[in-house]
This record gives structure tokens, sequence and C-alpha cells, in this order.
């Protein structure tokens, strides 16, 4: 047979022990953050039909996907590009029996036929986070407290990303004050959402296009711009606007519930962001890197009719997606992940070493199960030296807590028990090894 050299697909990832350890550090925080704030898992397929994506997103979805038809087969697939298509069909299929609210988490793989750049692959992992069952904006600023909470546990203060939100109903108002008509409040959004891939000029015309004077049309770009902390009056937003302040009455409602929750300081009103998907119905937000450099790191926002939309009941929903990508780019640039990934891998509690003799040779295999029957980490080296130096150079480098040799103290049921954190040696009884282990990991 002749050989190939093959590669990950292009947009792809392997993931190596240490690659894999950064990963799950990730994965650990939005896990221990989501149960923390009372959500459940849940997972679904990788793929689903088709039109469950066309039904939420449109067919210009399709282009975006990898899209497949089983040989034979009559039904058109995809592979997940998001998880929220997912969750509405799974609560609309058990929405009489589902507990209100509905609070669930996932961290599943997403799939995006796209072009690979930077923060954006074509696989990637993805943490979501949606409350069904509940209206309000007390429910909208606890979905984004749970992001917060993990990047917290991550490392990462306000000073490193912000919350930046806004408001559909507000954002229809203030562009109906504008003089933007009914009609064309959709394409008003659909403006502001791309108002940082347009150039100035092009930005004009478009605002010109939606039937705005000159005078609506600079209004218009002052206000596609205009940001402030959420700490501060929504009232002065309104006033540099140039809008009344009962346009953003719905913010004020969110800047009161992150008051409450005491996340001001992350958060930050943009009224650029209104997250073009059609679904969404109020509060709206991102999480953005604050030098600008990155991606978005997460988004989402309450989308109250899309339950509805797959066969459920009239049921208000709130939630997000946060990438392990653009998340994993900000904190090696924070400093906030080893350089070397292995440093985040489990550390074994022990690694035994034999010094050599038929004694210590039969004993170190039943002891190494001893020790795993009792919940600890145990290794050993596959090595044929019985170089007792180099072996302890190896459970260093496996960055164990403590060494175990199997030596001459094994004939009298006792073995040397060598702390590599704190370089003390001691022997110790054979009989109590594993309780003696287990104690220290508490320390």
């Amino acid at each position: 047979m002749s050989t190939h050299s093959f590669q990950a697909p292009k947009g792809t990832r392997d993931f190596y022990p240490s690659d894999l350890a950064v990963r799950r550090h990730i994965e650990q925080a939005w896990r221990s953050a989501s149960i923390d704030c009372g959500f459940d898992e849940v997972e679904g397929p990788t793929f689903e039909h088709l039109e469950l994506y066309t039904a939420k997103s449109g067919e210009g979805i399709v282009n975006e996907l990898f899209s497949f038809r089983r040989a034979g087969g009559e039904n058109d697939y995809a592979l997940r590009p998001e998880f929220t298509p997912t969750l509405a069909r799974m609560v609309a299929a058990r929405a009489g029996s589902l507990p209100v609210p509905v609070k669930w988490f996932a961290i599943p793989n997403m799939f995006r036929a796209e072009r690979p750049q930077r923060g954006r692959l074509r696989e990637f992992v993805q943490w979501n986070i949606d409350t069904c069952g509940v209206e309000g904006a007390a429910t909208d600023v606890d979905v984004i407290a749970v992001a917060i909470l993990a990047l917290e546990r991550l490392g990462l203060t306000p000073a490193d990303v912000q919350v930046r939100l806004s408001h559909r109903v507000a954002i229809a108002r203030m562009l109906g004050a504008l003089g933007v008509a009914a009609e064309r409040t959709g394409d008003a959004m659909t403006l502001l959402d791309r108002r940082d891939k347009l150039k100035p000029e092009e930005f004009a015309q478009r605002a010109e296009a939606l039937g705005l004077s000159a005078d609506g049309v600079a209004r218009f770009d002052a206000a596609a711009r205009a940001t402030q902390r959420l700490s501060d009056p929504v009232s002065a937003l309104a006033a540099r606007i140039g809008v009344s302040a009962d346009e953003f009455a719905s913010l004020d409602e969110v800047r009161a519930a992150a008051d409450r929750a005491g996340i001001l300081d992350w958060c930050s009103v943009d009224v650029g962001i209104v997250r073009g998907l059609a679904y969404y119905t109020g509060t709206v937000f991102e999480v953005h890197e604050v030098s600008g450099a990155e991606r978005a790191v997460a988004g989402g926002g309450r989308y109250d009719g899309l339950v509805e939309l797959f066969g459920g009941p009239k049921m208000p929903a709130c939630g997000f997606g946060m990438g392990d990508v653009v998340l994993a780019n900000v904190l090696r640039d924070r400093k906030l992940l080893p350089e070397d990934g292995a440093a985040l891998l489990p550390r074994p509690d022990a690694f035994v070493i034999s010094a050599g003799g038929e004694l210590a040779e039969a004993e170190l295999p039943r002891l190494l199960m001893r020790l795993r029957r009792a919940g600890l980490h145990a290794r050993s080296s596959a090595k044929a030296t019985r170089n007792v130096g180099k072996l302890l150079g190896d459970a260093g480098k496996a960055r164990a807590r403590f060494a175990v040799i199997l030596g001459a103290e094994l004939a009298e049921g006792s073995v040397a028990l060598k702390d590599l954190d704190a370089g003390s040696q001691q022997v110790t009884p054979l009989a109590g090894l594993a309780d003696l282990l287990l104690s220290a990991r508490q320390r």
C-alpha cells in the first residue's frame, strides 16, 4: 500500500492532551456557572432536519450550513450551526409537562460552512444558556449574569470585557422618533447591525435610502454610534440622540434589574447592538473584549416567539451562545491561560516506582490497582530502567504530588513516600497509604 499524509479538514482542530485541557478548563467555568445558577444540562442531535434552520432563519442560511441528503433518501439534513432551534423544538415537544421556568444549558459542538478566519472556525464548541417561560427584564439580566459569572471564574474583569446591550423595542421607538417609517424599521435595524462593517459614506447612503432627511441621516448616524455605561441614567443617552427619555423606558427596566443584580459595572448601552436575527423581541446583547480586537465573545437576547414557531405554546424565552474560539483568544491575550496547557491537566496523586527486585515488581501492579480503586489518580513508568533518579524525574514531569518508591522497606510492609512539592520523604506503612494520599489531596 502507498502511504499518504493526512491533515485535519480546514477550519477544524485537533485537540492533543494539553489543548483539550485548555478547552475543558473553559468548559468547566461554563458548566459550574450554569449549575450554580440553577440550569440543567441538555443535549440534542448533531444534525437536524434542514427545515428546522430555514424555519428560523430563512433559506439564506443554507449557504452557511453543512447540509446533506442520505443516499437514496428524501429528507435534507444539516449539521447544527447553533443550538437554539434544537432547544426550541425540544421545549415545544414537551411544553405541557416541563417545569416553568425551563432553565437549560448545553455545551455542544457546532458546524458552520464559512471561510475560516481568526475567531471563526468551521467546527467549534459553544456554551448555550436559555430560560423559557418567564418575561421581564429581571430574567434577561439573570441570563446575562450567568455569562458574567463564568467570565469572572476564568479571571476576566469589567476592564477586560463588557456586555454591550440594547433593547429592540426601545430601538424601534427611537427609530420612529428619528423619522424612520414603521414599515422600514426592519431595514433600519439591519443597517444598525452592519454599522461597524460599512464605510461612513456607504452607511450614510443607506440611511438616506430609508427616507430620512439630511438632518435625519445625521441624527441616525449619531444614534447608531451612541454608547454609554449602563450605570449612567438612560435619559442622558436619550438627550444626546435628541429623543424623549420615554423611548428608552425598556432599557431603563434593564438598568434597574442590572443594578439589583450587582452587575452594572460589566454592562454598557450600545444602540448599534440589535442582533440582526429577526426573531429577537426585546433585550439583545453581545459580550466584547474592550479593545475591539476580537469578534464578539457571546451574543443573545430575548426571543419570545420561537417556541411557538416550532409548534409549541406561546412562551417567552431568553438566551445566549458563547463560543470557545474567541474566548480562548481573549484569555490568552490577558495571560489567563498557561503557555503550556499541560499545566491544566489533572495531577497524579501518586507515581509508583519500583526500585527493583521480585517483591517490588510483583507489588507494583497490585498497588496501582488498589490506589485507583480508592479513587486516587495513580501512574507508573513504562520504562524498563529501575534507576530511581530517572523515574523520579518522570514523576516530576507528570506533575505528580507524591512518588511511592517500592524498595527495601517493602519487606516490612512499608514504602518510601516522597512529597514532590515539598521535597521531603518519609517511610509509611503500605496498609495506610491510600488513606494518607486521600488526606493529602484535601490539603
